[in-house]
C-alpha cells in the first residue's frame, strides 16, 4: 500500500498522523517506507542539513534508507519551500522524486509520502503539493486538523484532491484545538459533506496506546477501502 498524505493546511499534524500509521504498520510486522520529498526549515548538523519532521518519520517508521533518499530536498529557511528552493536556486524535479518514491516503496509493504503544507502549497516557481502527488500517482489521506474553520479547509481540499483526478482514499481527524466547539457536531458535518466516516480520529495530547488504536483502525479501514 501507498499514501500520500496532506493536510487542510500547514500545523495540523500530517507528520504526527503519519507518524502513527509507520508505528502501527510497523508493530504489526510490516516494512514501513516513509518519504518527505520537499521539507524546509531544517537544522545544519554535522551530517548536513537534517529536518525535524523527516527525522521524526524515519524513527516512527524504522526506515532505513539514507537520509537523502528519505527527503531529497531539505531547505534551512522555515519558510515557504517555493522560497526557500528559489532562494537555494533548486528547481524541484519531479522525475528525480517519482524515481526516489519507487526506490523506497520496493522495500516496503507501506510507503507513507508526507506532503508540505496543504494540497496547493507551492514547492518551487513552477510546481505545487499537487503537481509532487500527480506525478506519483498515489491515493491521498487527507489530515483534517480539528479547529475553528475546518469545514471549509476540509471541503476544498476534498475538492481539489477529486478534481485532481486522485483517489481520496479516506481523511483523518487530528485535535490540534483542545477548546474547540462542538467537535462531535464537524465531525458529524464532514462525515456527511466528504461522503465518509472518518479513518480515525486523533484526540489532544491522548496516551500513546490510544494513539496506537485509532493509528491501527485507520490501517485496517484503508486496506478495506482500498484494496
Amino acid at each position: 500500500m501507498k499514501l500520500f498524505v496532506t493536510g487542510t493546511d500547514t500545523g495540523v499534524g500530517k507528520t504526527y498522523v503519519a507518524c502513527q500509521l509507520a508505528a502501527a504498520a510497523r508493530a504489526a510486522g510490516q516494512r514501513v517506507g516513509v518519504f518527505k520529498p520537499v521539507a524546509s526549515g531544517s537544522e545544519m548538523t554535522p551530517a548536513g542539513l537534517r529536518n525535524e519532521d523527516a527525522l521524526a518519520l524515519i524513527a516512527a517508521s524504522g526506515c532505513v534508507a539514507a537520509y537523502a533518499e528519505v527527503n531529497p530536498y531539505c531547505f534551512a529557511p522555515p519558510v515557504s519551500p517555493h522560497i526557500a528552493a528559489r532562494e537555494a536556486g533548486v528547481r524541484i524535479e519531479l522525475a528525480r522524486l517519482r524515481s526516489a518514491a519507487d526506490r523506497l516503496a520496493q522495500d516496503a509493504d507501506l510507503l507513507l509520502v508526507e506532503g508540505a503544507g496543504g494540497w496547493l502549497a507551492p514547492i518551487d516557481d513552477g510546481h505545487t503539493m499537487q503537481d509532487l502527488a500527480l506525478a506519483l500517482r498515489l491515493p491521498v489521506v487527507l489530515v483534517v486538523g480539528l479547529r475553528l474553520g475546518c469545514l471549509n479547509h476540509a471541503l476544498l481540499t476534498a475538492r481539489a484532491v477529486t478534481a485532481s483526478g486522485l483517489a481520496l482514499a479516506g481523511w483523518i481527524g487530528n485535535s490540534i484545538d483542545p477548546a474547540f466547539a462542538r467537535r462531535e457536531d464537524n465531525l458529524e458535518t464532514l462525515a456527511r459533506e466528504l461522503a465518509s466516516e472518518p479513518l480515525a480520529v486523533f484526540g489532544h495530547a491522548e496516551g500513546a496506546e490510544a494513539a496506537r488504536r485509532a493509528a491501527a483502525a485507520a490501517l485496517d479501514r484503508l486496506r478495506v477501502r482500498n484494496p
